[in-house]
C-alpha cells in the first residue's frame, strides 16, 4: 500500500510538471485590467533590508500603473490596463535561474519556479506575480539579471532596498512585467545598447542622438554613439510601437 501511494504521488507530480511545461499564456484581450501583485523578498538577509520592506506600501509602486495607464492611452486603449498591489513579504526566496545555463537548464528552472509559485502562493495571487528580491545598496556584488517569464506570467526582479533607488526598481519591474506579456528585449545582448530603431523612444528624431527618453524594452537612453544612460524612472520611458504590437495594443 505504501509503495502504491508513492507511485501515485510520483505520477501526480509528473502530471503537474507536464501541465506546467505545456502551459500556454494566451495574449491578454485587454477587455479587463490585469492584476499585478508584487511580492518582496529579503534577498540578502540584512536587518536594514527587512526594515525597508516593512516600510513599503502600494504607493511606492504606483509609478508602474501610471506608466502603463499613460502609455495605454497613447495607443487608444479605453480601460486602465492594470492594477498594481503589494503582497506580503515572502519568507523564502523562489528558485533562482542558472547563472550561465543552457536552454535545457533554463527550461528546468522555468518549471521549478512555476511549481514553486503553485505550491507557495494562494490561487488568487494575481494575474502576474512579480518576485522583487531586494538587496542593501551596499551589497558588494553586481545584481543578477532580472527575468520575466511569459509562461506562467512570473517576473523575478532584483533591486535595491533604498528609497532613492525605488524609481529604478520600478523601471526594471515594468520591463520584466512586459516580458510576461510577450514583449521582447530591444537592446544588444552583448553591449546592452538599445537597438535602432525599435529600441529608441523616438527613432524618427533628427538627429537621432541624443534621445530624451528610453523605450522601455530598450532599457537605456542612447545619448551618443556607443553610450547610453539609465533613465531615472518611468517618467523618462515610453512603450514603442513594436513593443505595443507584441503585447496586443
Amino acid at each position: 500500500m505504501q509503495r502504491l501511494r508513492s507511485i501515485l504521488l510520483i505520477a501526480l507530480f509528473c502530471v503537474l510538471l507536464l501541465k506546467l511545461a505545456l502551459q500556454i499564456s494566451l495574449p491578454h484581450d485587454w477587455q479587463t485590467p490585469l492584476r499585478i501583485v508584487i511580492y518582496p523578498v529579503n534577498a540578502d538577509g540584512r536587518h536594514t533590508t527587512e526594515q525597508y520592506i516593512q516600510a513599503l506600501d502600494a504607493e511606492h509602486f504606483s509609478s508602474i500603473a501610471r506608466f502603463l495607464h499613460r502609455e495605454a492611452h497613447r495607443y487608444q486603449l479605453d480601460i486602465a490596463p492594470v492594477s498594481v498591489e503589494l503582497g506580503p513579504m515572502l519568507a523564502a526566496s523562489p528558485p533562482l535561474p542558472p547563472q550561465q545555463g543552457n536552454g535545457a537548464e533554463y527550461l528546468n528552472w522555468s518549471l521549478k519556479i512555476r511549481y514553486w509559485s503553485w505550491r507557495n502562493l494562494p490561487a488568487d495571487s494575481g494575474d502576474i506575480r512579480i518576485y522583487l528580491r531586494l538587496f542593501s545598496p551596499h551589497h558588494p556584488a553586481r545584481l543578477a539579471h532580472s527575468i520575466g517569464l511569459k509562461q506562467g506570467r512570473i517576473g523575478l526582479v532584483n533591486g535595491y532596498a533604498a528609497i532613492d533607488l525605488q524609481a529604478q526598481n520600478n523601471f526594471v519591474t515594468a520591463h520584466e512585467l512586459l516580458h510576461t506579456l510577450g514583449a521582447s528585449d530591444k537592446y544588444d545582448l552583448n553591449t546592452r545598447l538599445p537597438l535602432f530603431p525599435e529600441g529608441y523612444a523616438e527613432p524618427q528624431r533628427q538627429p537621432a542622438l541624443p534621445q530624451q527618453q528610453a523605450e522601455i524594452m530598450g532599457g537605456w537612453i542612447p545619448v551618443t554613439i556607443g553610450h547610453a544612460v539609465m533613465p531615472r524612472g518611468l517618467d523618462e520611458a515610453i512603450i514603442g510601437k513594436t513593443t505595443a504590437h507584441e503585447i496586443g495594443w
